[in-house]
Formats: C-alpha cells, structure tokens, sequence
C-alpha cells in the first residue's frame, strides 16, 4: 500500500519527477560512460605497454627485479615452461638479458641485449608488429638482430648491415660477436628504440656462456585478466623452484602508478557530481514534505503512523532514483556500445598516447563493474539523504501539522 502511495505522490507533479528523473539519470549516464572510458583505455594501455616486451607476467630468480645481473638464471628452463603451459592458455617464452657496447666504426652506444626465441615470443610479444624496416627475427636465425629505430640512427646502420658488440659473459670473460641486421623496430616509445636490440636465445647463451639458462620466463595469454588470476596457481605449481612470479604491477610499477592517480582524480570528479546530484533531489524532496504538511497531518488524523508515513517519503525518493539510475543505465551503456563499436579519436593526441602504447582511436569498455558502480553509488547517497526527509516527516504531530500554513 505505502508503494502504491508513493508512486501514485512522484506523479502529482509530473514536471517535477520528469526534471528530478532526468537529472539522475543524466548522471548515471555521464558516470557509466566515463568510467567505461577510463577502464577501457587503462585496459588498452596496459596490454599494448605490456605486450611490446614485458609480456602479462614473469618467472624471475630470487632478487632479479632489484639487481638484474646475468649470472641470476633459470635453469632447465624447459621443464618450467612444461609445468606452465600445462596450465590452460598460458604462453612461455624464455628470455636472457645482457647489457652491451654496440658499434658500427667509431660510433658505439650501449644497449640492452635480450636474446629470444623468435617461434615463442611471436605469441608473447607484439615487437614485431612495429618492424619499420626489414624484418623480424625467424627460426633458424643465428647472427640476426634487431634494433630500435633510434639505436639504429645513432650507429647510422641499415638493414644488412654488420655491427659489432662488446660485454660481459657470464663468467666475467668477454662476450663479443658480430650481428647483421635483419630488422629495425620502431615502437613509438623512445626508451625501448634508443636502447633495445634483439638476437636469437641459442646465440645470446652461447656468446654470453650462459648454458641452456635464461634470465627470464615471460607469460602471455589470452587476456591480461586471465594471466592475473592464473598467477596464484602458478606459484603453488613452481613452488619447488624457488622462482619469483611476478605480476604486471611488478613489472611496470610507473604504469600501474600513473593509473592509480587518474582514477584516483576522477573519483573526486565523480563524488562532485555525485554531492551535486542528491542535494538537488533532497532539495526537491524536502520542499515536496514542506509543501504537504496539512496533507500528512490529515493522514496521521486518519490513522498513520508517522513511522509510516515516513516510510511513504522515503519510497518516493527510492522511486525517484530507482527509475532515474535505470534510464541513466540503458543510455549510458547504448553510448557506450555505440562509441565502443567505433571508437572515439582526439586530434591532437597521438604523440602522448604512443608514450602509453595508446592507439590513436580509443574504444570505451562496457562491463558489470563500469556499468553499476558509479549509479549504485550515487542511489545509495540519495537513499541515505532520504533519511532527512524521513525523521522530518516522522516527527509531525497532527493537530500542528493541519494548522501549518
């Protein structure tokens, strides 16, 4: 009966609830779409930044992370990539790291030598698909590397070219070999094309002395997602090996920082226009309670309760948003659909998105999460604000209330 009350009480004004209705539900709408947005193109950033070398996770050797040093290794890194791929979907590629001399003539610049394996690290790695000139490394390749776009300009080389390097190996000897490049790679960040080069695992170990050891396991898989949540089984099933898993935060800790801070300064963003949104409904609602006095002074003299009839106030505001958040749903999440299908591109901002790994036309992400948190929000502060209405109304004696002008 209060339910019927109260819906029957919203339409009264109907300009009033269709002007209380819209404003919650342009809200809703504003907050479903942005934050879609947002989690779409942090979820794109992460993959593409993630993607290009890092790879979802990795197998490290205890202290590599702060102190990455090639006699730090993994050995029988076949066997830890058997138990891996065991698990379903999970994608392995081994990887040594080295820092060396690169020279061509008299230029020489250093660099950090990753040896791979090119079948494996075209499933964990998306390098190759920023090859500007030539190729990418192949199975079968031995003296092959690959550079970065602004390596390669430095020591003024060109596809099948010779360049010269010069380390460390890994018992304290020299390493240097002679490479011919096959290809040069040009990601858009400029870290990863002054200082990056590329060469076959076999050949790396065998320069560096490194046996069959690597330095590193790099994980993949069909989604960032499904690697994170993989990452507990992972470290129960190499719990034996004494291996460090480490997760994408690990591995790119600026990334996941400069993350946290926007979705931090959005959240303050969005508590503003959530504060903004029930003081008007409140607003309203208590100039409808002021309005109505005489009326639930009648009602409480025909029998109401005042916990009743507080309860009746309190529904209609419930009303109000339960119908203003549903609108603000379905037309937040038919933009977003319709701007996820085919994307949003700004002018401008092509050279700060290639920074993050960004394409030049980004895709908002609808989900469970984007779609229900900012309007489950906001519907619990009004039905929380709903509470001033309520002990006002509750507190009416009916004699004062009649008489009230």
């Amino acid at each position: 009966m209060l339910l019927s009350l109260a819906w029957r009480n919203i339409w009264r004004q109907p300009r009033r609830t269709l002007l209380n209705v819209s404003s919650i539900a342009f809200a809703a709408l504003v907050m479903v779409f942005l934050l879609s947005f947002q989690l779409g193109t942090y979820a794109t950033m992460k993959e593409n930044v993630l993607r290009v070398m890092d790879g979802f996770a990795q197998l490290q050797p205890p202290g590599y992370r702060n102190d990455p040093q090639l006699k730090k290794t993994i050995s029988k890194p076949d066997a830890v990539m058997a138990r891996i791929e065991s698990m379903d979907d999970i994608i392995a590629a081994p990887r040594a790291r080295s820092f060396a001399i690169l020279s061509d003539g008299e230029k020489s610049f250093g660099a950090a030598i990753v040896g791979v394996d090119p079948g494996r690290e075209l499933h964990v790695s998306t390098l190759a698909n920023t090859i500007r000139q030539g190729r990418y490394l192949k199975p079968g390749d031995d003296s092959q590397v690959v550079l970065g776009s602004a390596l390669a300009r430095n020591l003024g080389v060109g596809i099948g070219d010779s360049v010269s390097m010069l380390g460390q190996a890994r018992d304290g000897g020299i390493a240097a070999d002679v490479f011919t490049v096959a290809g040069v790679f040009d990601t858009g960040t400029p870290a990863l094309d002054r200082q990056f080069a590329e060469i076959p695992l076999a050949r790396f170990q065998a320069t560096f002395g490194m046996g069959s050891d690597v330095n590193t396991v790099a994980l993949a898989g069909p989604s960032l997602a499904e690697v994170t949540d993989a990452l507990p089984a992972l470290r129960r099933q190499l719990a034996d090996r004494r291996l460090e898993v480490r997760s994408w935060q690990d591995l790119e800790p600026g990334l996941n920082a400069a993350i946290s801070l926007d979705l931090g300064t959005s959240m303050l963003w969005y508590a503003s226009l959530v504060i903004v949104v029930v003081f008007i409904i409140l607003n309203t609602l208590l100039m409808s309670v002021l309005e109505r006095t005489r009326e639930f002074g009648v009602l409480l003299a025909l029998g109401m309760r005042p916990g009743a009839l507080g309860v009746m106030i309190w529904l209609e505001l419930a009303l109000l948003a339960l119908v203003g958040l549903a609108a603000g749903i379905a037309l937040g999440g038919g933009v977003t659909l319709v701007i996820g299908h085919y994307g949003l591109e700004l002018p401008g901002s092509e050279a700060i998105f290639a920074q993050w790994g960004l394409p030049g036309r980004l895709f908002p992400r609808l989900s469970l999460l984007s779609a229900s948190a900012g309007p489950a929000v906001m519907g619990t502060c009004i039905l929380l604000a709903g509470i001033f209405p309520y002990r006002r109304a509750s507190k009416l004696e009916p004699i004062s209330a009649m008489r009230a002008v």
